[in-house]
């Protein structure tokens, strides 16, 4: 028996961005949806569902970032922000509410493509049990001893960089943004001090890269957060 492909949902107002999406996505083996607005999409996830959701922001009942908030409390299908906002307060926002992922347009159909295989990926994966080794690249985090290697060499981290690394392999090849990454290692009350963050980076990195002040692994992604890479640069 033959898989059904994947849906798509296509929550865009602009007839040409959608006649690209269809064409790219269609040709890749992918069932697509169209929608316009908010309440069309809401219907749509409502009735049929979607295996992942590529949404545009300025929609003309609203901004779609408010679909995100409104999904997250009991829906965790994929969604990927297409917006010509190129802004970091834009990404951010919508990183913050839920969004997997954020392409500013224009963008490639290569780049689109990646980005919905990390998210789907991402969404798909068994939660890990606790004494169940991480492995992301040559990193590999063996929660039960508390230790990682890096290509099969022991590098010694402190419990916060452990946290950190830990929390950001859980998630590899998801965008973190800094207040995610300061809530969940440091609290609540943390979510402000991004200056937490760039110091425990940057010596996981001394830890971990080749060479820090070019990392292969533990990325930056400008003025939003970090990315731990799955798949090798």
């Amino acid at each position: 028996m033959t898989a059904e492909p994947l849906r798509v949902l296509v929550v865009e107002d602009d007839p040409q961005m959608r006649r690209y999406l269809r064409a790219s996505l269609s040709g890749h083996g992918f069932a697509i949806d169209e929608v316009g607005t908010l309440a069309e999409a809401a219907r749509a996830l409502a009735d049929r569902g979607a295996s992942l959701v590529l949404l545009d922001l300025g929609l003309p009942d609203g901004d779609g970032i408010e679909l995100v908030r409104r999904l997250r409390p009991h829906d965790q299908v994929p969604i990927i922000v297409l917006s010509a906002r190129g802004r970091e307060l834009d990404k951010v926002a919508a990183l913050d509410a839920g969004a997997d992922d954020y392409l500013t347009k224009p963008f490639g159909t290569a780049e689109l493509l990646a980005r919905m295989r990390v998210a789907l990926r991402h969404r798909g994966a068994a939660p890990l049990a606790a004494d169940v080794a991480l492995e992301v690249g040559p990193i590999r985090i063996d929660h039960a001893r508390h230790e990682v290697t890096v290509g099969g060499a022991l590098v010694h981290l402190t419990p916060l960089e452990f946290q950190l690394l830990e929390l950001m392999a859980r998630n590899a090849g998801k965008v973190l943004t800094h207040r995610h990454l300061l809530r969940e290692v440091w609290g609540p009350g943390a979510v402000e001090h991004t200056h937490y963050l760039r110091v425990h980076m940057a010596a996981l990195r001394r830890k971990i890269e080749r060479d820090p002040a070019r990392p292969q692994w533990l990325v930056t992604e400008p003025g939003v957060g970090y990315r731990l890479r799955d798949l090798p640069p």
